[in-house]
């Protein structure tokens, strides 16, 4: 099934997105192979506490984890907004890989290395995956919320980051694919609220709710690049890249409550009439 094709009676607007989707990969296959920086792995802040090493970086995953299960266990409270339909499928995947992105990340961070950073990355692109399919269920189709969609999209997303360690081992790491799958739903989900498309099915998560989850996130990428400078810049109390997991997690937080609370509105009313 084509991403077309899944647009419920699709409108000129929503048609810009695909053609935003291959704009991206164009743009990333013209740029040609992207490295990682050597120096990657040496991040500012190294203390260790308790003999946890690199203990601030390894903590702050901790959001991540109790973020993912408190939606999860939600979610599970809630009926589905629309049985039959996938209903809620890639919010509860979107918050197993917040899980999973606290355990991969800290295990990262415990010793980094080429290896644990695919086991970070690896839940990160389930999340992004997970996101848009979410997005696009509530802007598009529905049918973006059943699992043909989201497996899919899990299974290029984990392809991705193979991609990336596989060139990695062999002397050439490439990181367009993995840039793709991160960098999508920025793309996307923006494009879509500037183009106003409108919810297509009851629980979508309201536009103000996504512009906050943006910003926030926009924010974490901004501390991850500055991460030496905010150590010292905070007299050596939290590196950006610290701030940078509490950013993406207060993102993660707000986008999980706002679909907790739109998929408890429909019931809520239905009960109440």
């Amino acid at each position: 099934m084509s991403p077309l094709s899944m647009v419920q009676h699709s409108s000129p607007r929503e048609r810009w997105l695909p053609a935003l989707a291959l704009v991206l990969v164009l743009a990333l296959w013209w740029q040609g192979p992207i490295a990682q920086w050597p120096d990657y792995h040496l991040f500012a802040d190294s203390r260790g506490w308790l003999g946890m090493p690199n203990a601030a970086n390894v903590l702050s995953n901790l959001p991540f984890a109790l973020i993912g299960a408190w939606g999860l266990w939600r979610l599970r409270q809630t009926p589905a907004v629309e049985p039959g339909a996938g209903g809620d499928l890639p919010w509860r995947a979107f918050n197993l890989a917040l899980i999973c992105t606290a355990a991969g990340s800290a295990f990262y961070h415990w010793a980094p290395d080429n290896d644990g950073l695919a086991l970070d990355r690896l839940p990160i692109a389930w999340a992004c995956a997970a996101l848009l399919c979410g997005f696009a269920a509530d802007r598009l189709h529905r049918r973006w919320a059943g699992w043909p969609a989201v497996s899919g999209a899990h299974a290029v997303a984990t392809l991705a980051v193979l991609h990336w360690w596989w060139t990695e081992q062999h002397g050439g790491g490439d990181l367009r694919a993995y840039l793709f799958v991160q960098f999508l739903p920025m793309l996307l989900v923006p494009a879509a609220l500037c183009l106003q498309l409108p919810a297509r099915r009851a629980g979508a998560v309201p536009g103000g709710t996504w512009w906050l989850v943006l910003g926030l996130y926009a924010l974490a990428k901004v501390m991850e690049l500055a991460d030496h400078w905010m150590l010292a810049a905070t007299g050596q109390w939290a590196g950006g890249h610290m701030i940078k997991h509490l950013l993406a997690a207060a993102a993660a937080a707000c986008l999980v409550a706002a679909v907790v609370r739109a998929a408890r509105a429909p019931s809520a009313a239905a009960s109440a009439s």
